[in-house]
């Protein structure tokens, strides 16, 4: 325990960390110099934030940060599923929110491409660029999935009756009797 001291005319604990803001600005920066700092307290702080920024990267760490950027299209799908799943095959605001999101974020991220692709760097960038790009392509198919499971991809000869030219007649008919 520190012993107690006289400072500004009043008596109080000093602790081991304490600053004095009573004590006039000379007095305040002799106190500092002589006592230990606490802390995150620094009364030269442009000399030691320079100090302490070396500007040097860890490659192991830039590897580490361009694998968690092309791995995230990956995350996203187990996410996507069990949302899919969830929403279920009916046609309601709901799911189809749902596909919508699923669908345009990964054509969002395809677009932004090169974006992403300045992120990606180290020995490992062109395999993290295919991940990336793989994953995004999948997330696609996963919601093209998903729309075709609620009927809303036209798949079927009926989707495409509006398109079918109509059959030309072989021949006419005509005549017969009326019956009175």
């Amino acid at each position: 325990m520190s012993a107690p001291s006289q400072t500004s005319g009043s008596r109080f604990k000093k602790h081991k960390w304490a600053l004095d803001y009573t004590l006039k600005k000379a007095d305040r920066q002799l106190q500092l110099q002589t006592e230990h700092l606490p802390v995150g307290y620094c009364s030269t702080a442009l000399a030691q934030v320079q100090d302490a920024h070396t500007g040097t990267r860890d490659p192991n760490l830039v590897v580490k940060k361009s694998w968690d950027i092309a791995l995230a299209p990956m995350k996203q799908l187990p996410m996507n599923l069990f949302i899919m799943w969830m929403s279920g095959n009916s046609i309601s605001i709901f799911p189809i929110m749902m596909v919508g999101m699923m669908l345009f974020r990964p054509f969002k991220a395809l677009f932004t491409l090169q974006n992403t692709f300045k992120m990606i760097e180290g020995s490992q960038a062109i395999i993290q660029r295919m991940v990336y790009f793989l994953g995004n392509v999948l997330g696609i198919g996963l919601a093209l999935y998903k729309c075709q499971s609620m009927g809303l991809l036209p798949t079927h000869s009926s989707d495409w009756l509006a398109f079918v030219q109509p059959q030309q007649r072989l021949e006419y008919s005509g005549g017969g009797i009326p019956l009175s």
